[in-house]
This record gives C-alpha cells, sequence and structure tokens, in this order.
C-alpha cells in the first residue's frame, strides 16, 4: 500500500510517477475527502474537548448541591452528535483506504519508462539459443510420444490447462523440485518452509493479488473465505503479517514450494497447448524479509540465486529489466528471467524477481523494532520464482532433445532422476 503520508505531502511526485505506469491518481477526490477528513476531526476534538470540560462543571455541581440536569441532558446530545461524526468520519477514512488500496506501487527511478514488454531492457544474456541439426519438436508433440505428458487426460479429469504427468515426466517434475529446493537451502542459505495451500481474503489483499484488476484470475471455494494459492509469495508473506519483528531477525530468506492455481489468460494456440499456461503449475518460491537500507542490494542476489539455477541446468536464458508498463501492481521494480524455447523461436519468463519496497509491509502491518530501541519501522519484502517447474520442464524437454526423440537430462538432475535420458 502506498503511503497515505506520502500522498499527502508529495502528490506531485506520486502522480508523476504513477503516471509513468498509466495509472491516473484521483487526486481531485483525495483532496476533498482528505480536506473532509481533517475537518472532522477537528469537530469531533472541539465536542470531546466541549464533553470534557463539561464534565468537570458538572462534578463541581453535585459537589456543591446544584441541580445540572440540564447539562447532563446537553451533553447527551453532544455524545449523540460525536458518535455521528465519527460513523461519517470511518466512512470518510474508509473511502481514503479505497483509493490508496488500489493504487500501485510507484516504480523505482531507474525503471525504464514504457507502455508494454517491449520497453523492457535486457541487461544480460547466459548461453546461446540452442542450434539443432534437424527439425526439433515442440515439449508438447515431443512430451506426447514419448509417453510422460498427456493433456488429453489432464483435460478429462479437470478442463483444459490441465496436464497430466506420467512415468519419468512426473519424476522430472519432482527432481526438478527437489533440486531446486536443495540448491536454495544447502547453498543459497534460505529456510524451507511449506505453508498452507489455501489462503483468506485478508492474505490475498496483502500482497497485491486481490486488487479488482487481478481476482478474476483467482480460484474461490464458494462457500468459505478462501482461495486456492495462486503463487507461494501470498501465504509465506502473510505468515507475519500484523507482527513486529526484531531487527536481530532480518535479513529473513524463505524457500517454499507449492503448488499453485491461477486462470491464465494467455492467448490461443501455443499457450494453450504446452505446460507454459496452466491453470495448475508448481513453483518453487524464494521470499525475503530484509531491512529498508539493503533491499536494493536483496534484489540483485536473489535474481542472482534464480540465475543460478538456469546456469546450472546449462539452460539459455536472459535477464530483462521490466519497463513501467509491464510492472506487477505491487512491485517497485522486477527482473524477469527469459528462458531460450525452441518451439516459440524465441524468449519466456520463467521466473520474475521483484522488490516491492514496504509496499507489501504496509498493507499487511510487518514491521520491525530497530536494534537500538527506536520506533518500529515498515520493513521491505522480495520475492521471485527460484523456478516456475512447469516451464522449467518445458525448457529441458525443447532444449535437450535428440534427433531420435530422446531427450537427455542435464547432467545436475541425474541424481535426482536416476537416468541419464528418456526415451
Amino acid at each position: 500500500m502506498l503511503d497515505i503520508k506520502r500522498l499527502r505531502k508529495e502528490p506531485e511526485q506520486v502522480v508523476e510517477a504513477l503516471g509513468r505506469r498509466g495509472v491516473q491518481v484521483p487526486m481531485d477526490e483525495f483532496t476533498r475527502l482528505d480536506r473532509r477528513r481533517r475537518e472532522l476531526l477537528v469537530e469531533v476534538e472541539e465536542k470531546k474537548a466541549l464533553r470534557n470540560r463539561a464534565s468537570g462543571e458538572i462534578a463541581a455541581a453535585k459537589r456543591s448541591g446544584g441541580d445540572a440536569a440540564e447539562q447532563i441532558e446537553a451533553m447527551k446530545q453532544v455524545g449523540e452528535e460525536i458518535k455521528q461524526l465519527e460513523d461519517v468520519l470511518r466512512d470518510v477514512e474508509r473511502q481514503l483506504d479505497d483509493i490508496v488500496m488500489e493504487l500501485p506501487n510507484p516504480p523505482l527511478p531507474d525503471v525504464p519508462t514504457g507502455d508494454d514488454e517491449s520497453a523492457n531492457v535486457t541487461l544480460r544474456s547466459h548461453g546461446e539459443p540452442t542450434v539443432f541439426d534437424f527439425q526439433p519438436k515442440a515439449h508438447w508433440d515431443l512430451g506426447a510420444e514419448l509417453g510422460i505428458i498427456d493433456q488429453e487426460r489432464g483435460t478429462k479429469v479437470a478442463e483444459s490447462r490441465f496436464t497430466l504427468l506420467k512415468g519419468l515426466g512426473a519424476r522430472l517434475e519432482r527432481a526438478l523440485i527437489n533440486f531446486f529446493l536443495d540448491l536454495h537451502t544447502r547453498e543459497h542459505g534460505y529456510t524451507e518452509l511449506f505453508p498452507p495451500i489455501l489462503v483468506n481474503s485478508e492474505s490475498m489483499r496483502g500482497t497485491g493479488q486481490l486488487t479488482k484488476f487481478a481476482q478474476a484470475e483467482m480460484y474461490k471455494l464458494r462457500d468459505d473465505d478462501l482461495y486456492l494459492n495462486p503463487t507461494a509469495e501470498v501465504p509465506v508473506t502473510n505468515l507475519y503479517r500484523d507482527e513486529v519483528l526484531e531487527e536481530a531477525q532480518l535479513p529473513m530468506h524463505v524457500t517454499a514450494y507449492l503448488p499453485s492455481f491461477r486462470r491464465e489468460a494467455g492467448a490461443a494456440g501455443r499457450d494453450t497447448r504446452g505446460l507454459i499456461r496452466q491453470h495448475q503449475f508448481n513453483k518453487v518460491e524464494l521470499v525475503k524479509f530484509v531491512m529498508p537500507e539493503t533491499s536494493a542490494d536483496e534484489l540483485e542476489s536473489l535474481t542472482a540465486n534464480a540465475e543460478e539455477v538456469l546456469k546450472r541446468l546449462e539452460l539459455p536464458f536472459r535477464t530483462v529489466t521490466l519497463c513501467t508498463g509491464d510492472l506487477g501492481f505491487a512491485s517497485a521494480k522486477t527482473y524477469d528471467l527469459e528462458v531460450w524455447l525452441p518451439s516459440y523461436d524465441g524468449y519466456k519468463e520463467i521466473s520474475s524477481c521483484s522488490n516491492f519496497l514496504d509496499f507489501q509491509a504496509r498493507r499487511l502491518g510487518i514491521r520491525y523494532r530497530p536494534a537500538d530501541g527506536g520506533k518500529p519501522r515498515f520493513l521491505h519484502t522480495l520475492n521471485g520464482s527460484g523456478l516456475a517447474v512447469g516451464r522449467t520442464f518445458a525448457a529441458i524437454i525443447e532444449n535437450f532433445q535428440n534427433e531420435d526423440g530422446s531427450v537427455s537430462v542435464p547432467e545436475v538432475l541425474r541424481p535426482f532422476m536416476g537416468v541419464d535420458r528418456i526415451d
């Protein structure tokens, strides 16, 4: 959530920053409501002061044996007026909160300005796009021929964009999850968690998933205030909602595997046939709770952790800075890792690593107490995929395929798979 004090003190800067995202801030409405809020606060305080003075006078009159009935009746009326004013004040504050809650995070100054992904900036590339001396196949065709991907039966059991993995396909999915978690916990210093798969609406709003723009993508349980987890970022970040941590606990780096569910829109064609846009997908998430002064460096290290996974899998990829028009609602800055997919003859996003600054922490009420004993402050949160499992599966099948229709298993995965080839 945007700091409402910033909107009051620096309205021009906020309007300009959000304008870079193509967002129009309803400043006239905000200013009108904020002015009314201040007027109501003054009225309430004046009437409370009047009531306090009268209470003293009534007490004095009673002690001296005087008649205070008229004053008592008048103060009952003042009490009712205070209650009515406070009701109006709460409604005005709710309207102000509604405005602020629907505003996305202003982008950091070094985020490139642009309307869509065409304005994203490539920072670096690792490896060259895979070249074959035969005609390569898309992962959905090759997976069907190998008997490891069955989209027809997945659709029969659920609906389209739900996929059944079989045999070595199921084992590859499991191997990737285990490899990701082992790397992040044993070498990158993350603590592994396994949080609930269902999350409530307060959790969804806290991390920015339940905005009016995004809620149609979520799966909601009909009779409960619960949603299927759209990404492990939601339950993990909400673990510390409304808590005050100690500075000594920071930084806190955690990782979690969870199956995730989302009504991905996507386009017709390849996105509906393969594993790129599924309604159910597996992810290993990286989440950080850090001091505000360190979050810029923490984003770089988070991104490096995700990059290391792709390097060890020997997959060609590039790292891209998202422009303002391509940022997620809660992000102030995001790096996307894009892996090379021969079937697309291009790169596809496989991880988004984002710095939310104090945006999520404000919505969630997560603060930390400075070691010097100062007033609690909002911490900064970050998260990234480490990695999206299904997209990694697809990238391996396509980049490691052989002319005879088999798929070589990347060396780093062979201890997890128990085989060096899928055929």
